[in-house]
Order: structure tokens, then C-alpha cells, then sequence
């Protein structure tokens, strides 16, 4: 009887090798599969960095366009008329790389009453236009502020100024000359408020400070807001917008870099994002260095009419980084 109990157990370990083979076997697939899931696929890694980087793009500076909260009317005609902007210069421009819309047209020779919108495609002509208004409209920040300090030799000698060459005949004709866009005093208060706290990534200066065409034509679109009643609230979130489209990588990073710190793009604050902290060179310098570059780089609107997306001018005798004609 024990006999037959021994080879019975006996016969019970073949059954049990196998059962321990399978289970062995079982681990070592699961622990592959395991394994293979954690590693990173390149490509779809890439994708899914592309679609990120799409996303924050579009939440940045939206491919459809934001609305700005004024209207231009008849500003085209009206700087035309006085020569600040040469209009057939600037038609030509525009005409020679096949670019004059009928949008362009409008905003130059016609009138509307429907608010303005930036787009990807119409933010260097817009930059112009708003340009042309910076520099004519006439304004204590241009005739008692820094870009008059004697230590700097005039304002005639700065890229915002120098650098118009659209106009007919020397473009300090025209400097802070005409009353375009007329302000209450309480309006004055607002928008030299609201320039003294926004700072363009081209240089380190305020847009209290335009001596660069970015700082002129942020000027010109501070004192058109103000005039149409425009809160300081849509104020800060409109020049934030618009500057957005201005330097698209640099907002892009900045975006980034809030992301990072678990702040959406939506919920951040215009003022803070157009400090010095973040909006100026140096500030933007500090942001970009902690955070890679975009593979998909976008050139910001130049510092002349007609860079990039924007006619050669002199150079200044004061030129800011990044913003040389």
C-alpha cells in the first residue's frame, strides 16, 4: 500500500512541473508587456509634443484671430491725408508680395465702423498702422518723456522714428503733431499708466519708452482704447493679445513656462505677463533659458516697415537688442 502511495505522488510531478513552467512563463510575459508599455515611443512621443505645442499655440495667439474691443474708422485716411503714411509706398509694399487684401485696402483708403481684428496673417500690418498713429498723434509721453531726455541726442534718432520711412518727407514732420485720437485728462492718466507697465522682449524698455516700432504702435493702440472708452482691465488683456501676436515665440515660451507652474494660459494675469519680470528682453531672457525652445519657431514682426512680415531705414544712433533696421 505505501508502494502504491509512493508512485502515485510520484506520478503527480510531471503535472506540476508544467503548472510551475506555465506560471514562470506567465510572469515573464507580463513583466515584458510591462516592461515595453513604460518605454517611450519616439514617434509617438513626438506626436504628442506636437499636438501639445499646437494646443498652447492656438490658446496664445489663436489662428482665427482675437477681436480688439476699438474701431479704426477713418484713421487711414486721415494719416494719409496729412502724409504721415505715404499710401502708395505702403500699397506697394504690400502689392509686391501679393499681400494688399481688400482688408488692407480698407483700413487705408476706406472707413468702418466694425471693431478691429488681429490674425496671424494681418499682425504686421496692423503693427504698421498702429505705428503711424504712435508716432503723429500728439502726446505728452512723446514730447516730456524719456524719448526726448537730452542724454539720448533727440528723438529723431531712434528706430521708432528714423525708422518710419513710409511717410512724405522726413517723419519728424510729424512727430506727436496731430490730435488723431483726442484724451480727457483722466484718459492721459490711464494710458500713461498702462505704458509705463508693458515691456516688449525686443529690448528692456516700457512702452512709455517706444523707441522701437513695437513700443511706438502699442502706444498708438493705448491711446485708441483710451479714447473709446475701453476699461484698464480689457486694456491689459487687449495689449497682451496683441503683443502675443507681436512675438509669437516669446509668448508661446511664457505660456510654457505658466503651464509648467500649473497655471493655464487663460487664467494668467495681462499685467503680470507684460512686466519686466516676463516681457521685457532681459525678464524673457531669464523665462526662455528654463525652458527648450519650440521646434515649430515663429519670426516675431520685425523692427522696421518692411521686415519680415512688416523699406530699409537708417540705423539708429541708439539701437536696442533685436531691434536694428
Amino acid at each position: 500500500m505505501e508502494e502504491f502511495k509512493k508512485n502515485e505522488n510520484n506520478s503527480n510531478i510531471p503535472y506540476l512541473i508544467i503548472i510551475i513552467g506555465l506560471i514562470a512563463a506567465l510572469f515573464i510575459l507580463l513583466n515584458k508587456n510591462q516592461n515595453t508599455s513604460s518605454q517611450t515611443n519616439p514617434i509617438s512621443q513626438a506626436a504628442s509634443t506636437t499636438n501639445q505645442i499646437s494646443t498652447l499655440e492656438e490658446s496664445v495667439i489663436p489662428s482665427d484671430g482675437i477681436v480688439l474691443p476699438v474701431t479704426w474708422g477713418n484713421l487711414g485716411v486721415e494719416l494719409s491725408g496729412m502724409g504721415v503714411i505715404d499710401a502708395d509706398k505702403m500699397k506697394a509694399i504690400y502689392s509686391r508680395r501679393g499681400q494688399f487684401t481688400d482688408e488692407y485696402n480698407k483700413l487705408l483708403f476706406g472707413s468702418s465702423t466694425d471693431k478691429i481684428k488681429i490674425t496671424p496673417s494681418n499682425a504686421g500690418y496692423l503693427l504698421n498702422l498702429f505705428w503711424a498713429l504712435g508716432l503723429s498723434n500728439k502726446n505728452p509721453i512723446l514730447t516730456s518723456g524719456e524719448m526726448v531726455n537730452p542724454a539720448y541726442g533727440g528723438a529723431k534718432n531712434f528706430a521708432s522714428t528714423a525708422g518710419w520711412t513710409i511717410s512724405k518727407g522726413n517723419p519728424m514732420d510729424y512727430y506727436s503733431k496731430f490730435m488723431f485720437v483726442k484724451l480727457t485728462p483722466d484718459q492721459q492718466v490711464l494710458v500713461d499708466k498702462i505704458s509705463q507697465g508693458i515691456y516688449r522682449p525686443c529690448c528692456g524698455n516700457s512702452t512709455h519708452f517706444p523707441d522701437c516700432n513695437h513700443g511706438m504702435a502699442m502706444l498708438g493702440l493705448l491711446e485708441l482704447m483710451a479714447s473709446q472708452g475701453v476699461s484698464e482691465q480689457d486694456m491689459w488683456k487687449t495689449a497682451l493679445a496683441v503683443n502675443s501676436y507681436w512675438f509669437p515665440d516669446t509668448y508661446i515660451t511664457i505660456a510654457t513656462y505658466m503651464k509648467n507652474k500649473g497655471v493655464e494660459w487663460k487664467d494668467i494675469n495681462p499685467q503680470e505677463m507684460l512686466s519686466s519680470s516676463y516681457s521685457s528682453g532681459q525678464g524673457y531672457a531669464k523665462i526662455a533659458s528654463m525652458i527648450a525652445t519650440p521646434s515649430n519657431s515663429r519670426s516675431a514682426n520685425g523692427c522696421s516697415v518692411d521686415s519680415g512680415d512688416v523699406i530699409s531705414a537708417p540705423v539708429s544712433t541708439r539701437q536696442q537688442s533685436g531691434c536694428g533696421i
